[in-house]
């Protein structure tokens, strides 16, 4: 999975990196109950703010594509 962010984009680099992780889930990338990437690692990947990344993720959880279980990770939904 490439985590190309661009800073100066348009859209804010929180969607940006929430629409690379949606379109990873859906070309099966990650299958269900997998986890994704973890936060330290997305943050070291892209340079982005924990804040940034926690952001994107949020998102996921929101639209139901990912749950989160404290202490363990954020994985694909079902």
């Amino acid at each position: 999975m490439r985590l190309e962010i661009d800073p100066h984009g348009k859209e804010p680099s929180y969607l940006q990196l929430a629409n690379l992780l949606r379109a990873a889930i859906a070309a099966g990338e990650f299958a269900p109950r997998d986890p994704i990437p973890s936060i330290t690692y997305l943050v070291q990947e892209t340079g982005l703010a924990v804040g940034t990344v926690r952001k994107a993720v949020e998102v996921l959880v929101n639209e139901g594509l990912v749950y989160t279980v404290p202490g363990r990770g954020t994985f694909v939904s079902p």
